[in-house]
């Protein structure tokens, strides 16, 4: 029997501009599963564009993004199926308690065979009673944590992390980097941030100021 071959995500020539300004242009990058990988760069310089296009959710001006799932290329409609994204722009619904946010997200998106939605209560460790109350009645720091939760407690090979440490607290700080470091060894992991405490375990780190 073959082996499965890692998942990649393949960046050819990509480039984005608003009007006649690129934000960055250029990028071709293979990034493989089993990799961590940070992309780096002062505020505003692209990385959350670049990080929205890898995940199909934006456009690129020039170039294309490819998904490889065991040596096949993945329609960009069904990245989704292959990506756990995680960042601070991206909404959680509010109306929803948090055990119905885990059982949602599982109908589309279902939890590494490891974890199930009480795992996963556990494993957030917020105070008793909660599991019950509305999202909208959370903390910054309990809501991010719960998003980071859903990217890396998810059976997908590619994970994509903007920030992660976005309104968490020092005990958040030190949770999310036992998370990820448990969680991420055979999975391609992407981090975009200027933050150490963030990426500072990754393989390969990349600079978007180099493809201005």
């Amino acid at each position: 029997m073959l082996a499965a071959r890692p998942s990649k995500l393949i960046f050819e020539n990509i480039g984005k501009r608003y009007r006649y300004e690129w934000i960055f242009k250029n990028v071709t990058l293979t990034l493989e599963q089993g990799n961590r990988y940070a992309l780096l760069g002062h505020n505003g310089s692209g990385k959350s564009t670049l990080l929205q296009i890898a995940s199909g959710f934006l456009t690129p001006s020039q170039g294309i993004v490819h998904v490889e799932d065991n040596g096949k290329r993945i329609a960009i409609d069904d990245f989704y199926k292959k990506i756990s994204y995680a960042a601070p722009y991206i909404d959680l619904v509010e109306e929803f308690s948090l055990l119905e946010t885990l059982e949602f997200h599982q109908k589309f998106k279902p939890f590494a065979t490891h974890f199930s939605t009480q795992t996963v209560l556990k494993l957030l460790d917020f105070p008793k009673g909660n599991e019950h109350k509305e999202v909208r009645y959370f903390s910054s720091g309990m809501k991010q944590r719960l998003k980071l939760a859903l990217a890396l407690c998810s059976e997908t090979p590619i994970i994509l992390l903007d920030e992660p440490t976005t309104n968490l607290d020092a005990a958040g700080v030190a949770w999310y980097r036992t998370l990820v470091q448990s969680e991420t060894s055979d999975k391609l992991l992407l981090i975009a941030s200027n933050i150490s405490q963030d990426y500072d375990f990754c393989d390969q780190q990349f600079l978007v100021e180099n493809y201005k």
